[in-house]
């Protein structure tokens, strides 16, 4: 079955020197998916545009952030609410997280791994994010 561009996206974990991972705050807007929630910057595919393609752009246009050298980690489907296929990508970043210009979104934050089962936040972005951590120890 072909996943069409749609149905895809692209994420990012991003990740500083200190290994805290840079998170962001949904809006709290009922049309979007996963309102009021901590997600990981990203989001959907344009038409005949790559994952690899859209991250870089979803980085940019969310952020104002240039990530060198992104890793892809490994494809996860967005199942309770956009719907779709993301593929993860990882990166190094060290910078302020609230100096970025935020575009959409309450706001950008460094959280140190310990604290991500304290925050609300997606099941399948938790469970992707402590699989980031786990294959990186």
């Amino acid at each position: 079955m072909r996943v069409d561009d749609r149905s895809r996206g692209a994420v990012a974990i991003i990740a500083n020197a200190r290994g805290d991972l840079l998170l962001h705050l949904r809006d709290d807007l009922p049309h979007i998916a996963w309102p009021g929630h901590w997600s990981v910057l990203g989001g959907g595919c344009d038409p005949g545009e790559s994952p690899r393609e859209a991250i870089v752009r979803e980085l940019d246009e969310e952020a104002g952030l240039a990530v060198e050298d992104l890793v892809e980690l490994f494809e996860v489907p967005d199942v309770h609410g956009s719907g779709r296929l993301l593929t993860f990508y990882a990166g190094v970043w060290d910078g302020d997280a609230e100096a970025l210009p935020l575009t959409e979104g309450v706001k950008l934050a460094w959280v140190a791994p310990d604290l991500l089962d304290t925050l609300l936040m997606p099941p399948f972005i938790r469970t992707a994010l402590h699989r980031y951590l786990a294959d990186r120890s």
